[in-house]
C-alpha cells in the first residue's frame, strides 16, 4: 500500500500522538505514587496489547505479525524501554515542564541519525525548525541558574535513548506495517520487563487502576499514531512538530500542579511554536512515497 507524502496527514496524526503522550504524563505521575516503575511498565505492555488484538486482528491475526526484522524490533525496543523506563522515574522528580523539555534534545539526535542512517535530507528549513526548537527548550530549562537536579540528567539519557528509538522506527516503517511495529513493540517490552515487575509487584488500589488503563491506551496508541505519521513525513519533519508537547506541559502543569509559568517558559514556548509553523509551512524535500506492505491496515 502506497502512503504519498502529506504534510497535512503527517500533521494531524502528530496531533493524537501528543494528545496521548500529555494523558500519559499526568497518569504516569499519579500511578507512580504508588507503584513502581517497572510494574507500571509491564502493565502497560500487557494491557495494550489486549487493547491493540481488534487492530491485529483486522490486519490478518497474530501469524501476519511474523516478521523478518526481529533484531531491528529487538535493537529498537530494548532502547525505547530503557527511555521509558528513564521517562516515567523522572516525572515524579522534576516538574512536568521540565521532563518534556529536556526530552525535547531528542530531534536533535533524531534529525542526525535520520541523516546519517537513513539518507534523509537537511535543508536550510528543517535546519532552522530544529535550532528554534532547541533553543527555545534551553531558554526554558536555562541550564546553568541553580544546581542541575538528577531528573534532568535522567531525562536527558531517556532523549538519546528515544533519538536512536524514533530512527529505528522509521526504518522499520519501510517494510512492516503500524500494528506490527506496535505488537513487537508491546510483546518485547512486557518479555524486558517480566522480571524485575513481579520482583517489585504489588496489587494496584481501586485508585491507581484507571491510570494504569490510560497509560496502556496512551502508551500504546501514541506508538501508533507516531509511526502513522513517519509514514506520511520524513522524520526530519514529524519530530519537530512534538515540540509542542513543552508549552502545553507547561500548562497542563499549571493547571492541575500549580507549577509555575514564568517568562521564560513563554519565551521558549513562542520560539518552539514559530519553528513549527515554519516547517509546517514549508514545503517538504521530494521524496519517493512510503510504501506500507501491510494492505490490511484500514487506518490510514
Amino acid at each position: 500500500m502506497e502512503f504519498k507524502p502529506s504534510n497535512l496527514k503527517a500533521a494531524f496524526w502528530m496531533t493524537g500522538s501528543l494528545t496521548a503522550i500529555l494523558m500519559m504524563a499526568i497518569s504516569g505521575r499519579e500511578a507512580s505514587k504508588e507503584l513502581n516503575v517497572f510494574q507500571i511498565m509491564e502493565m502497560r505492555s500487557l494491557i495494550g496489547l489486549a487493547m491493540l488484538y481488534p487492530l491485529i486482528r483486522s490486519s490478518g491475526g497474530v501469524r501476519a505479525m511474523k516478521t523478518g526484522r526481529i533484531w531491528q524490533h529487538l535493537g529498537r525496543n530494548a532502547a525505547h524501554y530503557t527511555g521509558q523506563f528513564a521517562w516515567l522515574q523522572a516525572l515524579s522528580m522534576i516538574p512536568l515542564a521540565q521532563v518534556i523539555a529536556i526530552e525535547f534534545t531528542t530531534p536533535a539526535w533524531t534529525a542526525v541519525m535520520a541523516v546519517a542512517f537513513l539518507g534523509e535530507r537537511m535543508n536550510l528549513w528543517r535546519t532552522l525548525t530544529i535550532l528554534l526548537g532547541i533553543v527555545g527548550v534551553i531558554i526554558i530549562v536555562r541550564p546553568g541558574v541553580g544546581t542541575v537536579d538528577v531528573g534532568q540528567l535522567i531525562v536527558l539519557g531517556a532523549a538519546f535513548t528515544f533519538g536512536i528509538s524514533f530512527t529505528m522506527v522509521k526504518s522499520l516503517t519501510r517494510t512492516e506495517s503500524v500494528v506490527k511495529i506496535i505488537f513487537w513493540m508491546l510483546v518485547i517490552q512486557s518479555s524486558i520487563g517480566l522480571l524485575p515487575a513481579l520482583h517489585v509487584w504489588q496489587w494496584p488500589t481501586v485508585h491507581a487502576w484507571p491510570w494504569i488503563v490510560i497509560i496502556a491506551f496512551t502508551g500504546t496508541f501514541s506508538h501508533f499514531c507516531m509511526a502513522k505519521a513517519l509514514l506520511y513525513a520524513d522524520a526530519t519533519i514529524v519530530i519537530p512538530m512534538d515540540f509542542l508537547r513543552v508549552p502545553l506541559t507547561a500548562v497542563l502543569g499549571w493547571l492541575i500542579y500549580a507549577e509555575r509559568i514564568d517568562i521564560y517558559t513563554a519565551l521558549g514556548a513562542a520560539l518552539i511554536l514559530s519553528g513549527n509553523l515554519l516547517n509546517l509551512k514549508n514545503k517538504s524535500v521530494p521524496r519517493v512515497p512510503q510504501t506500507s506492505p501491510a494492505a490490511t491496515d484500514r487506518t490510514a
